[in-house]
C-alpha cells in the first residue's frame, strides 16, 4: 500500500487514535509549528528543529563520553550518557529557537543501530551497551551459522549473521555473563532507550529492528523461528511500529529533563541510516546515497525486499511503510580520517577545522596517490568481506611519498570501499540513476570530487545536508500530519544544491587504481589466515554507470 492507504487503514482499524494526523495549521498563539528531530549518534546527540516548510530553525548538540574498548575489538557505551546528552542537546535547541516550547508539535528519533541495551525489571541498565562497531561476537556468528545455516537465516531475516547485529550481542552476554543475563527483562536499541526515558514507552521502528537479526524483514514482524531456536523471549523486545507512527508522548519526567511540553507526540523514528536517507530524499528506487560519517554507507530504496544471496549487502525495512532498502557498509570511513588526525595531527593550529586542513593538504597529491593505497579495515569490515578480523593497511609507500599522499590515499581508499557496494548493486539489478552524498564526506570539496571520480558518476549534495536528525524531524512532521506521507515531505523539502561531474582523466586513473585496490584484501586475508587457500569471494569490478 502507498503511505496514504496505509495510514487510512490504521485509522479505520483504530478509530480516534489517529485524529492527531490532521494537518496542523499553526499554534494556538498564532506561532508557526515546529518539529524536533533527535539523533543519538556514536560521538554525540544532536537535536534539530525544523518548521512546517522543512527549514532548519534551531539546533543543539552534546558530545558523548567516547566509547570504551576494554579489549581489542570491543566497543561499549553507557546508555545513561545518551540520555544526559539528549537532555542538554534538546535544551540548547529550544534555547536557540527563542520561542515557546509549545511550538514543538511532534518529536522524531534517530540513532546508531545494532546496539544492545539491557534493562532489568526495574528498568535499570544491567551493563554498558555493546554498540554497533563491537566485534567480539564472532563465535556467536558461527553458532548461528551452524544452528540455522546462512541460507536459512537470509531466508528468515533477509540478512546473514554478522558480529554487528544485536542478536549476536545478546547471545554473547547470555553465554559469557550469565548473572547479567538472568537480570535482563527488556532489550532495546540505543535511540529507543532514550525515547523510553522521554516517554516511558517501549517501542522500536521497523528499520532499526531490521538490524537486530530478529526481524522477519520481508513480513515486517519479529521472526518466531529465530526467537524460538535461539531461546530469546519475545517479551524482552519492544513493540514494533512504522517510522512515522506516533508511539508515545513526552512524560513529566521527560519534560523536566528536556524542556519539552508534557504530552508532545513522539513518533517511532528510524535507525540513523534510514533516517539519514529520508533527510536526503532517498525514498524511491533509482536515487542512492553515499554517506561518510564514522562509518560509510551506500543506501538504495526498493519496492520489494531485494536480496544478496551471498549476504554482503544488508536488506532492511525502510522508514517508509511498505518499502525496503539495501545498503552496504564500510566500518571505518570517516573514522579512518579521524584516526589519522588523532594519531598524526592535522597540521598547523590556525583555528580552522582540522578536517579542512587535512583535505587541503591531500589536494597536493595527484589522483591515484602515485601508487599509495589505504585499506580502511580499522574495525574489521562488513561489505563486501563480512570479516571482523580484517585489518587496515597502507600499501605502496616509498621514500618519495609525503603526508599528502597518505591523506589522499585514505580519502580514495574509503571511496573505493564504498564503490564495492555499488558493484554489488549492479549485480543485484538495483538501479542507480542519481547519487547523493551525505555526512562529513559531503562537506569536503576534494572528497566530493574523489567520490565522483571513483564512482564514475555525477554526485549531488542537497541543500539541507543535516544528517539523520533532519530525517527524524521529517518523520515527526509526517506523523503529526503536516505532510500526508514521507514521499510528499521529501518532495517538498529536499532540494539539490550542487552537482559534481566526474573528471574523465582522474576517473580513468582511479578506475585502474580501484582494480588494484581490490587485490589488497585477499592478500591481507592470506597473511592473517595462511591456512586458507581461498580468499573471500568478491564481485567483479564495475563502475556505477
Amino acid at each position: 500500500m502507498v503511505d496514504g492507504d496505509w495510514y487510512q487503514g490504521i485509522a479505520l482499524a483504530m478509530p480516534g487514535v489517529f485524529e492527531r494526523r490532521r494537518p496542523f495549521r499553526g499554534c494556538a498563539d498564532g506561532g508557526s509549528i515546529k518539529f524536533l528531530g533527535i539523533d543519538v549518534g556514536t560521538g554525540g546527540t544532536r537535536a534539530l528543529i525544523i518548521d512546517e516548510h522543512g527549514r532548519v530553525v534551531a539546533s543543539g548538540s552534546e558530545e558523548h563520553v567516547p566509547f570504551a574498548s576494554p579489549q581489542l575489538g570491543w566497543a561499549e557505551q553507557h546508555p545513561h550518557d545518551w540520555w544526559r546528552a539528549c537532555g542538554l542537546a534538546v535544551q540548547r535547541a529550544l534555547d536557540a529557537l527563542g520561542a515557546s516550547r509549545d511550538e514543538i508539535a511532534c518529536v522524531g528519533f534517530s540513532g546508531q543501530m545494532h546496539g544492545a541495551v539491557l534493562l532489568d525489571a526495574r528498568d535499570e541498565v544491567v551493563r554498558p551497551a555493546l554498540i554497533w562497531c563491537d566485534q567480539r561476537t564472532e563465535p556467536q556468528v558461527q553458532e548461528l551459522s551452524d544452528l540455522f545455516g546462512v541460507d536459512r537465516l537470509i531466508h528468515l531475516t533477509c540478512n546473514a549473521p554478522l558480529t554487528n547485529f544485536t542478536l549476536t550481542k545478546l547471545l554473547w552476554v547470555r553465554q559469557n555473563e550469565p548473572r547479567n543475563w538472568e537480570r535482563v527483562a527488556h532489550v532495546m536499541l540505543p535511540k529507543d532507550y532514550v525515547r523510553f526515558q522521554l516517554t516511558g514507552e517501549r517501542a522500536i521502528d521497523m528499520a532499526d529492528a531490521s538490524g537486530t537479526l530478529l526481524l522477519d524483514v520481508a513480513q515486517r514482524k519479529w521472526s518466531s523461528e529465530v526467537l524460538s531456536r535461539t531461546g530469546i523471549d519475545q517479551q524482552l523486545l519492544p513493540t514494533l511500529w512504522e517510522s512515522p507512527e506516533v508511539c508515545g508522548r513526552v512524560s513529566a519526567r521527560g519534560a523536566e529533563a528536556t524542556g519539552l511540553r508534557v504530552g508532545t507526540p513522539v513518533v517511532a523514528g528510524a535507525g540513523d541510516q534510514a533516517a539519514g536517507a529520508v533527510g536526503m530524499g532517498i525514498v524511491r528506487p533509482g536515487t542512492v546515497s553515499a554517506t561518510i560519517g564514522t562509518s560509510g554507507v551506500v543506501f538504495a530504496a526498493t519496492d520489494v525486499p531485494a536480496l544478496d544471496r551471498k549476504g554482503r549487502i544488508h536488506t532492511f525495512c525502510h522508514a517508509i511503510p511498505g518499502r525496503w532498502h539495501v545498503m552496504g557498509v564500510t566500518q571505518a570511513a570517516g573514522l579512518s580520517l579521524r584516526w589519522f588526525r588523532d594519531r598524526f595531527g592535522a597540521g598547523l593550529e590556525d583555528g580552522r577545522d582540522p578536517y579542512e586542513r587535512l583535505c587541503e593538504e591531500a589536494a597536493a597529491a595527484p589522483p591515484g596517490c602515485d601508487g599509495v593505497f589505504w585499506a580502511p579495515y580499522l574495525m574489521g569490515e562488513r561489505t563486501p568481506h563480512c570479516d571482523p578480523n580484517a585489518r587496515a593497511a597502507l600499501v605502496g609507500l616509498s621514500a618519495t611519498h609525503t603526508r599528502a599522499h597518505v591523506i589522499r590515499a585514505i580519502l580514495e581508499g574509503v571511496a573505493f570501499s564504498l564503490r564495492d557496494s555499488f558493484t554489488i548493486f549492479r549485480e543485484m539489478n538495483v538501479p542507480v540513476d542519481r547519487i547523493r552524498l551525505g555526512g562529513g564526506g559531503a562537506r569536503s570539496t576534494l572528497w566530493r570530487q574523489i567520490q565522483a571520480d571513483v564512482y564514475g558518476h555525477a554526485v549531488e549534495v542537497v541543500q539541507a545536508e543535516e544528517g539523520a536528525a533532519y530525517g527524524a524531524a521529517i518523520l515527526a512532521g509526517t506523523g503529526a500530519g503536516n505532510w500526508r506521507s514521507v514521499d510528499e515531505a521529501c518532495d517538498a523539502v529536499v532540494q539539490t544544491a550542487h552537482e559534481i561531474q566526474p573528471n574523465p582523466k582522474s576517473s580513468a586513473i582511479l578506475d585502474g587504481a580501484y582494480r588494484t585496490y581490490r587485490r589488497i584484501y585477499p592478500a591481507l586475508h592470506q597473511i592473517s589466515n595462511p591456512e586458507s587457500a581461498d580468499s573471500t569471494a568478491q564481485p567483479a569490478a564495475a563502475s556505477v554507470s
